[in-house]
């Protein structure tokens, strides 16, 4: 399985066209956003994972979503972790939300770290902002 894309989102939506085909409509598409309030505070954007099975694939794997700030390592502790089992037909696309509550104590930017199997990672910035006054 591979990751084609992943994207902090507001709204997703899918529907059909003729062929048989689908589209996926993704609105709000986003990196960063204003603070709901004065840090620290938290906060739960969402994050869409699309995902391909090869038409070799085994069909079925497990989506790794890890939560950190940025420039932190891998020996300190995640923001949060969100684990999901994949099954997808060979040759087909799919996809996964993920949603993390996050603490922020400041204005900073979070990696959410997506992989596969424990396969590269594809890292994905969120930036929290000040609050709009």
């Amino acid at each position: 399985m591979e990751i084609i894309a992943a994207l902090f989102m507001d709204d997703i939506e899918l529907r059909s066209v003729p062929g048989p085909s689908t589209r996926i409509d993704l609105s709000g598409i986003q990196f960063s956003a204003p603070a709901p309030a004065p840090a620290p505070c938290t906060v739960a954007p969402h994050l869409v994972v699309l995902v391909w099975e090869p038409p070799d694939g085994k069909g079925v794997g497990a989506l790794e979503v890890v939560f950190r700030p940025e420039g932190s390592s891998d020996d300190d502790e995640p923001l949060a972790r969100n684990v999901q089992p994949l099954e997808i037909e060979p040759g087909k696309f799919n996809y996964r939300l993920v949603r993390a509550e996050l603490e922020f104590q400041d204005y900073s930017t979070v990696l959410a770290h997506c992989r596969i199997d424990q396969g590269p990672i594809r890292p994905v910035p969120y930036t929290l902002l000040p609050p709009v006054q």
